[in-house]
C-alpha cells in the first residue's frame, strides 16, 4: 500500500538482542613433519614445515614438536621472525633423543603445533606423523596364545580362564560352532577358529599389531571375557599413515548380563571342560560379537588390540 511503513523490531530496554555468531575458521595451514630416524640410540634431526594457505600474511608464527613420552626434544618451541605471504612456507629444526630399539612391532608417534596470527585466521594447525618398525602379524591366526576348547574326552591342554577350564568342543558343536564354521555377526563374515581341540585357538588381548586389509563402517570382534572388566581401545591404523581408535568389551563366558558392555551373544553352550572332565551342565558358557566404527573412506593396513588380558578374541573382520 503506498505510504505504509515498514514496523521493525526494537528491542525493549533491558533485552539482550542475540549475535548471530560467525563459525569459527576452518585452519588451512600446511604443517608437515619430516621421516624421524628411529635407528638409535642417537639424536635426530627432525624439520617441521609450515605453509601460509589463508588469504592473509601470516604473523607471529611459533612451532612446537613432541614424540612419544620420554623422548626429549630440544628447543621445545621455534619462533620464526618476520611473516609468511599467502603461500610461503617457513622451517623448524628440532633434535630429538632417540633410544634404542625395541624388539617386535612397535607404533611411534610424532606431533608438531603450529600457532600464529592471520594467515587463515584459525591460529593454529597441527599434524601428526607415525612411523612403525618392525612388522605386524600376518593375521589374527598368528597371535593365538591361549587354549579355549577341548574335547570331553582331554580337557587337559585347555585353559581359557586361567584355571584349567574351557569350552566343550561338543557342547560348542551342538550350537554351530565347528573348526572353521562361518559365523554372520553384526553385519560381517568371521569364522570360528580352523585348528583341532586342545590347541592354541584364541588371542589373549595385550596390545598385539595384527595386518587387516579391507575397508568398511566397523571392525567386528567375535570373543568373550574371562572377568567382568573385559574391555579396552583398539587402534586401527589405515595405509595412508592415519588411524583411528574404538572401545569394546565383552561379559564374562559365564553369568554376566549378555549385554554387557553392550555387545551381542552370538552362541551359547551347555557347561564346560574342567581339568577333571566336562562339569557345569545347565550352565551357559558364551560367544559374543562387538565392533567399533572404522573410516570407511580409508584402507585398513593393520589394528593393534586392547591391552586387557581378560579378552580373549577368536576372529575379527570388517563389515560394511
Amino acid at each position: 500500500m503506498a505510504g505504509a511503513l515498514a514496523l521493525v523490531p526494537v528491542a525493549a530496554a533491558g533485552t539482550a538482542v542475540a549475535a548471530e555468531q560467525e563459525p569459527a575458521p576452518t585452519a588451512r595451514t600446511a604443517v608437515t613433519i619430516s621421516p624421524v630416524d628411529l635407528a638409535g640410540p642417537a639424536i635426530s634431526t627432525v624439520k617441521v614445515t609450515v605453509t601460509n594457505a589463508g588469504p592473509d600474511r601470516m604473523r607471529s608464527l611459533q612451532v612446537s614438536f613432541g614424540g612419544p613420552v620420554g623422548w626429549a626434544v630440544q628447543p621445545p618451541v621455534v619462533r620464526v621472525d618476520g611473516s609468511l605471504t599467502k603461500g610461503a612456507s617457513a622451517d623448524a629444526t628440532f633434535r630429538i633423543q632417540v633410544p634404542e630399539p625395541r624388539s617386535g612391532f612397535t607404533v611411534r608417534a610424532f606431533t608438531a603445533t603450529a600457532t600464529y596470527q592471520g594467515g587463515d585466521g584459525a591460529g593454529s594447525a597441527t599434524a601428526t606423523r607415525t612411523q612403525r618398525s618392525g612388522t605386524p602379524l600376518a593375521n589374527l591366526a598368528a597371535a593365538y596364545n591361549n587354549v579355549a576348547v577341548t574335547d570331553e574326552s582331554d580337557t587337559a591342554p585347555g585353559d581359557y580362564d586361567g584355571e584349567g577350564n574351557s569350552f566343550s568342543a561338543q557342547k560348542l558343536a551342538a550350537v554351530g560352532l565347528r573348526p572353521g564354521a562361518p559365523v554372520s555377526a553384526l553385519g560381517a563374515e568371521l569364522h570360528w577358529p580352523n585348528v583341532p581341540s586342545g590347541t592354541r585357538n584364541n588371542v589373549t588381548a595385550s596390545g598385539q599389531a595384527v595386518a587387516l586389509s579391507g575397508t568398511g563402517g566397523k571392525l567386528v570382534f567375535l570373543g568373550s571375557g574371562v572377568t567382568s572388566g573385559a574391555s579396552g581401545t583398539a587402534t586401527v591404523y589405515y595405509t595412508d599413515g592415519s588411524s583411528s581408535t574404538g572401545s569394546f568389551g565383552f561379559p564374562n563366558w559365564s553369568f554376566d548380563p549378555a549385554n554387557a558392555h553392550g555387545a551381542t551373544l552370538v552362541a551359547s553352550s551347555d557347561g564346560r571342560n574342567r581339568p577333571s572332565g566336562y562339569g557345569n551342565a545347565g550352565i551357559a558358557y558364551r560367544v559374543f560379537a562387538h565392533s567399533i566404527p572404522l573410516d570407511r573412506t580409508k584402507q585398513v593396513d593393520f589394528v593393534v588390540l586392547p591391552s586387557n588380558g581378560s579378552i580373549h578374541l577368536f576372529d575379527m573382520a570388517i563389515a560394511p
